[in-house]
């Protein structure tokens, strides 16, 4: 089999055999929208074949696997959202690596993205620990959560507007169930900075009028239920942006730091 069963025993698995699975976008409304707990959410969540192309691509990848992980068994499912349950900061990334979250089940684990942000984060004592390594490891995040637009791993890293739109109530609902807690929305890239808009008005967010342009270290002041929320911009620790030093961990631990102060 190309990917984990539910409830067959991968530390941390949210799902079991009987959690439903949505098997088109009305399906992922429907399911979301009927959650009620984030337990519930993310399990059904891990479950999801919505996107024929996706799921097709992710189980691929967790057949054929990279030479380096061999003798690894893949989760080969959807990498649902993790962290503390109460967050007071939440992560938006882009979507799961395919030998990165693809590979372990948890969100920006196993791959060279995640090795900064997670280091990054207990730097800034977000993070019970400096590495992400596996389900299972005793990572936990303190008073933060990770989250991302898509939940599969997309082929050459570039989900399709379909596949955007599709996954978009997952991450609505996630962030309905957690906003009485949040306080600060750090958005990795500007793939996230554009794909949160849109879930911050459905989630009941007051936004500016204008869309304020993505930037590293950018600062947008929103509200929830009368509670100030402060949207920050993150450059993201991708390959790309650390090889080439236009994200170093300095940068990285500025804007967790910053997070964590507006948070308390």
């Amino acid at each position: 089999m190309s990917f984990v069963p539910p409830g067959t025993g991968w530390p941390d698995d949210p799902a079991t055999a009987d959690t439903p699975v949505a098997l088109d976008p009305a399906d992922v409304r429907r399911l979301a929208a009927a959650s009620d707990t984030l337990a519930e959410l993310t399990a059904r969540q891990s479950v999801c074949r919505a996107c024929p192309r996706l799921v097709e691509w992710r189980e691929e990848v967790a057949r054929v696997k990279r030479r380096a992980f061999a003798e690894e068994t893949y989760w080969g499912r959807p990498v649902p959202g993790w962290g503390d349950e109460h967050p007071r900061i939440l992560v938006v990334g882009l979507a799961p690596a395919a030998h990165g979250g693809n590979r372990t089940g948890r969100i920006f684990t196993g791959d060279r993205s995640g090795d900064w942000l997670f280091a990054s984060l207990h730097r800034c004592g977000l993070a019970a620990q400096a590495t992400s390594t596996h389900a299972g490891d005793g990572q936990r995040l303190l008073g933060a959560r990770v989250m991302a637009p898509v939940r599969c791993a997309p082929p050459a890293n570039k989900p399709t507007p379909a596949e955007k739109a599709a996954c978009q109530p997952w991450m609505s609902r996630e962030l309905a169930l957690v906003a009485e807690d949040v306080r600060v929305i750090v958005a990795l890239g500007g793939y996230a900075w554009q794909a949160v808009w849109p879930v911050l008005k459905e989630a009941g967010y007051e936004l500016p009028r204008l869309r304020p342009p993505f930037g590293h270290g950018a600062e947008v002041e929103l509200s929830h239920a009368g509670a100030p929320v402060t949207l920050l911009g993150c450059y993201h620790p991708s390959q790309q942006n650390t090889f080439t030093g236009r994200v170093t961990a300095h940068m990285l631990d500025d804007v967790f730091t910053r997070a964590r102060s507006l948070a308390v």
